[in-house]
């Protein structure tokens, strides 16, 4: 198999790239924190001087970066070196950024003679570790099965979802149904708690339930627990919130239920918890049981608390 690049190994893009090396993929990759490079460097792979490098060894370069501007800098957007990096390859965007952009990026790439790909991720940590995400691949058929084969080892399933940008709308989607499940689970417990009830008693009925899910069970545990470690961070969740109801707004679609979530999550991060779990929004639901709801600046159009 020929080398792929990596670059982004934050708290997702970590365990993705470890995946990729230790399926006995060639993995070249770069990260802004040098630090970062340690674990994939001791795992077998290459640790590229800069992102022109990984794009010089590499044919297919995944990013797992985490937003449009370390996007653009990576990529040296509006930059003579932009060109010269992506001309022949074939740019693999698995971040989560607006779909709008990631057109506009895709746009850019192969007017300079590249290829691109979206490949946006569903899973938290955990899957990241275990190789379990939902790839959301879209991009033209020929480019897809392209850089399928890589997917696989950071990937139990792989989804074409069409031409670019769906598979940042598709991610978005999903992450509607993810915000807002979550945030009614921490409703709920919150309900619970509050009315005296066994809060092991109320995972089990819910585990045993019809709306058992592994995201349920799982972030059940971290409430019972008090468990706040980041799997999918406050702060970034927000960030999602915001690029969904950006997009909603941009096409007309109303979405009440993100927005009462987007004033939670907003609020969430104003107490201090922003690099907590998502399911720290309970946090935000007591200030509220406890008449202390705080202030905060919601940066989307369209969205009040």
């Amino acid at each position: 198999m020929a080398v792929a690049g990596f670059i982004g190994l934050g708290i997702m893009g970590r365990p993705m790239a470890l995946n990729l090396v230790r399926a006995s993929t060639e993995v070249v990759v770069w990260n802004r924190t040098a630090t970062g490079c340690e674990p994939l460097r001791a795992a077998g792979a290459r640790v590229a001087a800069s992102p022109a490098e990984v794009f010089t060894r590499a044919r297919v370069v995944l990013l797992m970066l985490a937003d449009e501007a370390a996007v653009d800098a990576v990529l040296g957007r509006d930059t003579p070196r932009f060109a010269s990096m992506v001309a022949g390859r074939v740019v693999v965007h698995m971040g989560t950024t607006s779909p709008a952009y990631s057109a506009d990026l895709g746009a850019a790439v192969r007017a300079a003679g590249g290829d691109y790909a979206e490949a946006p991720v569903s899973g938290s940590r955990g899957p990241a570790e275990a190789g379990r995400l939902v790839a959301m691949l879209a991009g033209e058929p020929a480019t897809i099965e392209q850089v399928r084969p890589l997917l696989a080892p950071m990937c139990a399933e792989t989804i074409a979802c069409g031409p670019v940008p769906g598979g940042l709308l598709m991610k978005l989607a999903v992450n509607v149904f993810l915000i807002t499940m979550v945030s009614g689970l921490a409703e709920a417990a919150h309900f619970a708690a509050r009315h005296g009830l066994d809060l092991e008693t109320f995972a089990r009925v819910l585990a045993s339930g019809p709306m058992a899910s592994e995201v349920s069970r799982g972030k059940a545990r971290k409430l019972l627990d008090g468990d706040f470690t980041a799997q999918a961070a406050i702060a970034d969740v927000l960030k999602n919130n915001r690029l969904i109801a950006g997009a909603a707004r941009a096409s007309g679609v109303a979405s009440p239920l993100l927005d009462v979530c987007h004033a939670l999550f907003a609020e969430t991060l104003a107490l201090g918890h922003g690099t907590l779990d998502m399911v720290a929004v309970v946090r935000a639901i007591e200030a509220r049981t406890e008449g202390r709801q705080v202030s905060a600046a919601v940066h989307s159009p369209g969205v009040s608390p």
